[in-house]
């Protein structure tokens, strides 16, 4: 077994190779003055299980490009297999055609990474679940539910309501709902462009109770905030918020700390700067997950119960 990693998320990735008991592997990834990315292996990876952790994070196009050149090496350099281990998905939002003459992108990075040479992708709590038929090789799809459980359960909260951002995301509200013993309401959002989002209706009960919406990405912080006031304006007595993957692009940070929310719970699938770790924001760290994942690949053994929220480490 051989773990590099890209550059986008190393917190994640040494992480990873803790609790694996190995040392990451020795890469040299540059850029020539022209932004191209240079990727060159400095041990041999010939006959290797081969896996390559990066996040498609921000610059997301350049993240996702030397990902892609992180695997061709290791194909050209022989490696036996090659699994790409992703922990945000970058594009995921576009999965469907939602208007006339619109691309589906997680399509095409499904095909780009294919045909860079992966083998298998490890991935967690996708946009959409259907993202994994894009590709025709193998697929573990992660969730970061039971970290996000343990973490609720440790603040001992009472009258809990999980509360679903919009209709695409009830099952995952239920299901997270019923790990916690807590009541269900859905929030009604539109959103008449990109990262805008409003807030029309909340469907159940939330007065007096304390609320913890699930998301499984925060971009830009307004519907998490929008989310907030109008839950509190609804009765709620306080609002938590928690998401796999915190992107935090500008002004997310503003957002939060200018909303009613006590507490934004989120894990380290995305790099999130060590000075905004503070005051509402909290980040745990799914390099188990990943880890357990790994090691279970390499060991052809059975993923599927990392697939299960009432999964344990």
């Amino acid at each position: 077994m051989l773990v590099f990693a890209g550059t986008r998320n190393l917190e994640l990735s040494e992480g990873i190779a803790q609790h694996l008991g190995i040392e990451l592997g020795a890469a040299k990834i540059t850029s020539f003055a022209n932004g191209e990315i240079y990727v060159r292996y400095l041990e041999s990876v010939r006959g290797a299980d081969v896996f390559v952790v990066q996040s498609i994070c921000c610059p997301v196009n350049a993240s996702l490009m030397e990902m892609l050149i992180m695997i061709d090496a290791a194909k050209r350099a022989s490696a036996r297999t090659i699994t790409a281990v992703i922990s945000h998905y970058g594009y995921a939002r576009q999965d469907k055609k939602s208007a006339a003459r619109e691309p589906i992108t997680a399509k095409l990075v499904a095909d780009l990474i294919t045909t860079a040479g992966a083998d298998r992708v490890i991935t967690m709590d996708l946009h959409q679940g259907q993202i994994q038929g894009f590709f025709n090789l193998p697929v573990n799809h992660l969730t970061a539910l039971p970290i996000l459980e343990a973490h609720f359960e440790d603040l001992g909260l009472e009258n809990l309501v999980v509360v679903s951002p919009d209709v695409g995301r009830v099952k995952v509200a239920k299901k997270f709902a019923d790990m916690l013993d807590a009541g269900l309401a859905i929030m009604h959002k539109g959103r008449p462009e990109h990262n805008v989002a409003e807030i029309t209706h909340v469907i159940g009960d939330v007065s007096g109770m304390t609320c913890i919406i699930i998301d499984d990405m925060i971009d830009t912080g307004g519907s998490i905030a929008e989310g907030a006031r109008a839950l509190i304006a609804s009765g709620a007595k306080d609002v938590y918020v928690t998401a796999t993957h915190g992107i935090f692009s500008s002004p997310a940070y503003e957002r939060i700390d200018a909303s009613p929310i006590v507490e934004v719970v989120v894990t380290n699938t995305l790099p999130v700067p060590v000075e905004r770790r503070e005051g509402k924001i909290r980040v745990l760290s799914v390099a188990p997950l990943f880890a357990h994942a790994i090691r279970n690949v390499f060991d052809n053994e059975s993923v599927s119960e990392l697939f299960d929220p009432d999964f344990q480490l």
